[in-house]
């Protein structure tokens, strides 16, 4: 037990002692990878419709608090949870589902001006478009 706080107290020395990066580059790394902005460059809050491979249509409303909800066509709730925006190129969804682990899909403009979203278990890639709120 006093090896594992010796070696934790000698992290968290370590940890404190790491120069600081000058403002600068904070600045620049911020402004490179600006906060929730989705794969069509804008912000990732809205409610989207996605199209599936296999041509079923959900809704799915990313909210402003972190949470998401996915409806089908008749508007029943088919899940629920939180997400996260990585980067515009990956979007992130933890299922509120009993032993759900994250899944960040790889999001892009394709070739044909299309927003497409590969599902990274499944390389299933479905179609996503900006719904009217």
């Amino acid at each position: 037990m006093k090896k594992i706080i010796v070696v934790a107290a000698f992290a968290a020395l370590a940890a404190c002692s790491q120069p600081e990066a000058p403002a600068e580059e904070a600045t620049t790394e911020e402004a490179a990878a600006p906060a929730n902005i989705a794969a069509d460059g804008l912000p990732t809050v809205g409610v989207y419709k996605v199209t599936q491979p296999d041509g079923t249509v959900i809704t799915v409303d990313v909210k402003e608090d972190g949470t998401f909800a996915a409806t089908d066509a008749d508007g029943n709730l088919i899940d629920s949870g939180t997400w996260e925006q990585k980067s515009p190129e990956q979007y992130c969804e933890t299922s509120d589902a009993e032993g759900s682990t994250q899944v960040c899909y790889e999001e892009k403009i394709d070739e044909n001006g299309v927003y497409v979203s590969k599902n990274p278990n499944t390389g299933d890639v479905s179609t996503v478009e900006r719904a009217e709120s």
